[in-house]
């Protein structure tokens, strides 16, 4: 039998979007996705997908539920097997007991009944209750957020006594700890902030000591229904947000989170006292929206954005640095919303943020310097995908003063170089012409944003495509190419997004060296294509005129 923690936490990873789409052609439908049902016969798309709920329904045919009902439904197996495929698919371990579960007795239970406890005795102390109000939090939140405090550790193990907790299942978790003077509680004397996994149940704590030469936060251990790496503070309450701004902010602490949501910025998140790790990833990308990293701008916060951009430089969003020892926190508690909205409208785009790190290690004017600062950035331009090489070599060679040509990607001896003669732009063209060729069905939802005149390079091989004429040579020869990759689904529609960026950019810098228009003109057109761009950058598809 898997267990129901397990069964959560991989449920709190899944993401909707990416299970059907392995299935099915799904097109974006505001914050939805529709195709035809893949569960009867369709000409009108009646399957809607969407991805803020986790749910998919079909309006034809009446079938709906959640990615573990799709899957039974499409490979017609048992819920088991289903989860078992589930959890393949995101290489998720599970858990499994024979045992039945006792109710009164589970995870869940024991630490609602403890977190009921930590609010109990928060209460009764004045001294902590005066803190969280100097710090801003209001009584509204202390409530929505059900804070606490642990109070000492023998009436903690007192209260365990009395309600016949049972100890062996608290130590599993990392609740109570023994020694050689009997048991004793882990959280002694801390504010308690209690999380949650996304479905709304309590799977730990976080405790913070005002005083005391101890750690100032400390986390629930790493257990069976407990995975910092896999958890974000707040996202049971930020989600419905999340979904609905396309956007996450990810701050580095509790208090930030609390006063954010106080401040209307529902949206916002925080890693539970450890870096951002790669597993984070599909809950920070479930919305498909930005991501923002809210970090101190001292050089602890800016070096855990650098690992954070790396692991996140093909997602939109970016990093928002805090000066001067500041925070979210202190900025809304000093009335800075303003002030801290204009931060969070400009962020620093992931590569950028990459690229200008990589450049600061080095005093560029040394020109032994610029070289290792040009091989270090080198390194991760070579991880980019071909549009977004195109897009920042220009970028880069004006960071570092040096000529775009030296911008080479060196490939692996044995293996067959690329055509240095082609420009990134075209292998972007070639590869938006192969996914069509593969895949029909992405043509007329090309033709809605692009057409032959989008194209630099293979103008004429996509007028072939619209004329269906694939016999061409030129198509054959995209077709026959091994070095040309496929997309499909998001990835396709990423790349074309990303193509439209590009012309726009392109089209920009020729109206701004334009002479033969009015300076009027000339600012009535950047500011339309910026507008588009905006619109872009968020992950919205704009026709490029």
């Amino acid at each position: 039998m898997i267990e129901q923690n397990s069964l959560d936490q991989l449920k709190q990873i899944i993401n909707i979007v990416d299970v059907i789409s392995n299935y099915i052609e799904l097109r974006r439908a505001g914050a939805n996705y529709i195709a035809n049902c893949p569960f009867h016969n369709e000409k009108t798309p009646s399957f809607v997908v969407s991805p803020a709920k986790g749910y998919f329904k079909c309006y034809g045919c009446g079938v709906g539920g959640d990615s573990i009902n799709f899957i039974m439904q499409k490979e017609n197996v048992e819920f088991y097997e289903a989860v078992e495929q589930l959890a393949s698919m995101y290489n998720f371990t599970l858990s499994y007991t024979n045992a039945k579960n006792d109710r009164d007795d589970s995870y869940e239970d024991l630490l609602d009944k403890i977190a009921k406890y930590y609010q109990k005795k928060l209460n009764t102390n004045k001294n902590i209750l005066k803190y969280l109000d100097d710090r801003g939090v209001t009584n509204h939140s202390i409530e929505k957020f059900s804070i606490g405090f642990s109070g000492e550790s023998n009436d903690f193990i007192n209260f365990l006594n009395q309600n016949h907790m049972p100890f062996d299942k608290l130590l599993e978790i990392g609740i109570i700890g023994k020694g050689n003077y009997g048991y004793f509680a882990k959280f002694n004397s801390r504010i308690m902030f209690p999380i949650y996994s996304s479905s709304n149940k309590i799977v730990g704590f976080g405790g913070r000591v005002l005083n005391g030469n101890v750690a100032k936060y400390i986390n629930s251990q790493q257990s069976k229904i407990f995975n910092k790496s896999r958890i974000l503070y707040g996202y049971n309450f930020a989600k419905e947000s999340i979904f609905k701004d396309k956007k996450i902010i990810v701050t580095e602490g509790y208090i930030d989170v609390i006063m954010l949501s106080q401040a209307g910025f529902g949206n916002a998140v925080a890693t539970l006292g450890t870096a951002l790790t790669k597993d984070h990833i599909p809950l920070l990308s479930k919305s498909g929206g930005d991501i923002l990293l809210c970090y101190d701008g001292d050089s602890a916060g800016i070096n855990a954005a650098f690992k954070a951009s790396l692991l996140l430089s093909n997602k939109s969003g970016g990093v928002v640095l805090f000066k001067d020892n500041k925070d979210p926190a202190d900025m809304v508690l000093e009335n800075k919303k303003d002030e801290l909205i204009k931060l969070l409208n400009h962020p620093i785009p992931f590569i950028e943020f990459i690229i200008d790190c990589i450049a600061n290690k080095f005093d560029l004017k040394i020109p032994i310097q610029k070289e290792r600062a040009l091989t270090e950035i080198l390194e991760f331009y070579k991880t980019l995908s071909p549009i977004l090489q195109d897009e920042y070599r220009l970028f880069i060679a004006n960071r570092l003063k040096i000529s775009p040509y030296l911008l080479k990607i060196k490939h692996k001896k044995n293996t067959k170089p690329i055509n240095h003669i082609k420009s990134n732009t075209q292998i972007v063209e070639e590869i938006i012409i192969k996914s069509i060729l593969e895949n029909p069905n992405l043509l007329d939802f090309s033709l809605e944003y692009i057409d032959s005149n989008s194209f630099e390079f293979n103008k004429k091989e996509f007028d072939c495509l619209i004329q269906g004429n694939i016999d061409d040579k030129s198509l054959i020869g995209i077709m026959l190419n091994q070095s040309i990759c496929v997309l499909n689904g998001d990835d396709f529609e990423n790349q074309l997004r990303l193509f439209i960026v590009s012309k726009y950019m392109k089209k920009m810098q020729i109206i701004k060296l334009d002479k033969n228009i009015s300076y009027e003109e000339k600012n009535n057109k950047i500011r339309n294509i910026q507008s588009k761009l905006v619109l872009l950058r968020q992950g919205s598809l704009v026709r490029f005129d």
